[in-house]
């Protein structure tokens, strides 16, 4: 099992009073597939999956540009990958987890 980062920053000064999480909003009579952030509703979050891959989708804080987790469901290995469109980071995070 591996750990991974990208570069290490200075710990925020003000500490957050708690942690939250992102909610769905229901349309009537459809199911919720995304999540958002409830203060800013254009961070979003959705996780995608087939037999044998999790797609995790995470919006900048602004919405322009995603970055994308993949991991293997049987091994829990990952790769990630950041670009402007959420497709585009999709595909290269999934291209670069399988040979």
């Amino acid at each position: 099992m591996a750990d991974g980062h990208s570069n290490k920053l200075l710990k925020p000064v003000k500490r957050s009073k708690r942690w939250t999480s992102f909610v769905g909003t229901a349309v009537a009579g459809r199911v919720v597939r995304g999540l958002q952030e409830e203060r800013n509703p254009a961070h979003r979050l959705r996780v995608e999956h087939n037999q044998h891959t999790l797609l995790i989708h995470i919006s900048n804080e602004d919405g322009d540009g995603w970055t994308t987790i993949a991991l293997d469901r049987a091994t829990r290995e990952w790769s990630i990958a950041q670009r402007l469109r959420q497709l585009d980071a999709a595909k290269a995070a999934y291209e670069q987890l399988y040979i």
